[in-house]
């Protein structure tokens, strides 16, 4: 998938986190994460955002998280809405791993 647009999913608020999938000149995926769990989390949830982009096919694009304690599948659920807004897909495959 191609990013044509910036694309958001989330909101700041406890429990949630806030994605943002935009354009990058650079080749890849490049990951910005701000969290205040960054030290215990940070690892688990760079790599469930990563994982999400892999399995959608994302190419060349920035992801800027803001994290308020998301668990897991919150995380995985709001980087594939911001990805298809951003890619404006219609294609989509909700959860398959």
């Amino acid at each position: 998938m191609k990013v044509v647009k910036t694309g958001v999913a989330g909101t700041m608020e406890s429990s949630d986190i806030m994605i943002t999938v935009c354009k990058s000149d650079k080749n890849g995926i490049d990951i910005k994460l701000e969290s205040s769990v960054e030290k215990q989390f940070g690892k688990q949830i760079k790599a469930v955002i990563e994982a999400s982009a892999n399995r959608l096919q994302l190419k060349d694009a920035k992801i800027i998280a803001i994290d308020k304690g998301a668990l897991d599948c919150v995380i995985k659920a709001r980087v594939e809405t911001a990805i298809y807004r951003a890619c404006e897909s219609t294609d989509y495959r909700w959860g398959e791993q």
